[in-house]
This record gives structure tokens, sequence and C-alpha cells, in this order.
């Protein structure tokens, strides 16, 4: 019985990767002016394949790779072709050197940009190792406060119900490191506000300016960080049409569901199809 089952599964899936590929050849050869680059992790340990979308199309054109080396990000361009990859304005990624650097060798004109969501989960792990560090400095009824409160912290305010507002507001005003930590994480957002590059150089040397003898050392090294990469970052503000950021974070989250609906297959051509047909209309 169990073989009956395995071999209709299996000729199930061998049917659907042709249906996939069909959908392939029907959206033709990609041809992005925009790209997303992001890496997501596969099978046990840190195993690694990078996708790279069309932002402008909203689909991805290529899943591959062996790790998210700078030599696996050269195999998108080889995909591509020299023409192409030339042709290209601008790729969105986050901050590991490997992608930018594959860009910019391939690329001699095109912008990077640094992805906003990328980012802000920097900062917000700046903000979870205070957290962390006020738990373990204070002790007793003191630690109450800081108790689960992990995600409200790393939560927009106003994404927040009023009840978990109330109980964030108790901390907030019990602990003053974790407050400046808060207020200084919100506050941040306001960075893809700005239309000059000028003007958000200036609200990132104020920003910065309020760490000043507050013993945050996570943030400090997050502005260092930021200060890095700040050519990625202070670009967008510049871009005269501003990419859709929220699409490769939203779209790494989709394939995460593909990853857990497949949950047992090892047949990574299949994954790597239903990753690059996700977004593409019905045959």
């Amino acid at each position: 019985m169990a073989r009956e089952h395995d071999l209709d599964w299996h000729t199930v899936k061998e049917l659907d990767k042709r249906y996939m590929e069909e959908q392939l050849k029907a959206a033709g050869p990609a041809n992005p002016r925009v790209i997303g680059v992001d890496e997501i992790s596969v099978g046990k340990g840190h195993k690694y394949r990078i996708v790279v979308s069309d932002l402008d199309k909203k689909r991805a054109i290529l899943f591959g790779g062996k790790d998210r080396s700078e030599a696996s990000m050269d195999e998108f361009h080889a995909f591509l072709g020299a023409k192409k990859s030339e042709d290209l304005q601008m790729g969105v990624m986050d901050m590991w050197k490997a992608f930018s650097q594959s860009m910019q060798r391939h690329v001699s004109q095109s912008v990077i940009l640094y992805d906003k969501f990328h980012i802000l989960r920097h900062l917000g792990e700046a903000l979870d190792q205070v957290r962390k560090q006020e738990y373990r400095r204070l002790n007793g009824n003191k630690r109450k406060y800081i108790k689960g409160q992990k995600y409200n912290l790393l939560s927009h305010w106003e994404n927040l119900k009023s009840d978990t507002k109330t109980a964030l507001k108790h901390l907030l005003a019990a602990n003053k490191r974790l407050q400046t930590a808060y207020f200084l994480k919100e506050s941040f957002a306001q960075h893809w506000d700005y239309k000059r590059e000028v003007w958000v150089r200036k609200f990132f040397e104020n920003w910065k300016s309020q760490l000043k003898w507050q013993r945050l050392k996570p943030y400090e090294k997050f502005a260092k960080l930021i200060e890095r990469h700040w050519e990625g970052i202070g670009a967008y503000c510049e871009s005269d049409k501003k990419p859709a950021l929220g699409f490769v974070e939203g779209f790494n989250n989709k394939i995460c569901v593909i990853q857990r609906r497949a949950y047992g297959l090892r047949d990574e051509d299949y994954l790597r199809l239903k990753v690059l047909t996700y977004m593409l209309p019905e045959l």
C-alpha cells in the first residue's frame, strides 16, 4: 500500500513539475531592470540558496547557487548574460558583502540599495541585545517589567493593541535605557521618508548624536554598520523610481510557506520550480 502511495505522489509531482516548466516557458526570458537579492536557508545546517527577483514584474527569476558566496551570486550574472547584466539599473539587497561585490564587478553603472527590512532587522537585534543586558543587570522584582516583552519592544507602536501598549508603557517608564532604545528604534523609521540624501544624512547624524552618554553599545555598533554601508542606504532618497522594497522581504516569507508545505521533500529542483512560478499566472 505504501508503495502505491509513493508511486501516486511521485506521478503527481512529476506532472506538477512539467506544468511549472511550461509556466516558465510562457513567462519568457528574464530581462530585469531592477533586481532584489536575498538568500534562503534550505535543508539542515547552514545551507543557503540565492533568490533573485525582478522587482518591476514582481517575480522570481533565479533560485540557485551553492551558498551565499560571491561565486554563487556570479552564477546569476552568468545566467542573465553579460549584456543583460550590464543593463541592470539597480540591485536591492542586504548588507552581505558578497552580493554587492558581485554586482559591482558585473554592472558598471548600477545603483545598489540596501534593503530597508534587513536594516531594521539589524536595529531590532540591537534593541533585543539591550533588553537582554537589562534583564541580566537587574534582579528580583525589577525584572518583571522586562519579562515577556521582547516582541512588544520589537513591534511598531501603532501595531500594538491597547492592553499591550499599557504593559509596554509600564516597562518604558520603569527602565530608562530601554525607553531610550525603543524611542530611537521607532524614530529611525523616518529615514526612508526624506527626498534628498543631504536631508537624510542630517537626520542620521542627529539620530546618532542621541547615542552619546546612553551606554547603548549595540546601537553604537549598529550606527557604525550604517556608516560603513551609507552609499547603499542614502542613495534611496535620490532614486527617481522607488523600488518595491517590501517585495523581497514578503517574497522570502512566501518561500518559507512553500518550504513548510513541502516539508520532508528532498527534491530541490521541485522547490526551485515552486519558487520561480509562485508569482506567475496560471496557464
